[in-house]
């Protein structure tokens, strides 16, 4: 009993002691991180901060065009001129975001011990994103690699 409350308790120290950018980066974090190194291609990124990026800009794209079907739906021409004015703005914020997102993508291979130029693979239709997906889902290498320290600070987390 007291050798398991020693254990708890020194869990709980290594878990308090660790700042907590080390340990969880939450969605707000990461879409500030994502914009900020906009175009930082050296580093290593962990995994969060690829995939709320990924889901910002999904829920951006999605929201973007439901407003634009409400538009061009209930408002009829002149609706049609708003809905078209969103998906202009829609499409200059993709290109806004597409240095960024070749940025986080290379420097989240790069947590894997990868080149970037890797990244060249999503080019092949079908195969090419499976690989991709498979090699942003996978934990980082623990510990520094030729790109860089661990952006996880040596903290052992299991999730994001």
């Amino acid at each position: 009993m007291a050798k398991t409350f020693l254990k708890v308790k020194q869990t709980l120290r290594d878990i308090f002691s660790t700042p907590s950018w080390e340990i969880l980066m939450g969605f707000g974090e990461a879409v500030r991180l994502y914009f900020k190194n906009y175009v930082k291609f050296d580093g290593r990124s962990r995994r969060a901060e690829y995939w709320w990026p990924v889901l910002f800009l999904m829920l951006i794209s999605v929201a973007g065009n439901i407003l634009a079907g409400i538009f061009a739906a209930a408002l009829g021409d002149v609706g049609v001129m708003i809905a078209g004015l969103v998906s202009l703005l829609l499409m200059l914020f993709s290109l806004a975001t597409i240095i960024p997102s070749i940025a986080v993508g290379i420097r989240r291979l790069h947590d894997l011990d990868k080149s970037g130029w890797w990244l060249l693979i999503g080019l092949i239709p079908f195969i090419g994103a499976i690989v991709l997906i498979i090699f942003f889902v996978q934990e980082g290498t623990k510990g520094p690699n030729k790109f860089g320290s661990d952006p996880k600070g040596g903290a052992q987390v299991d999730t994001f």
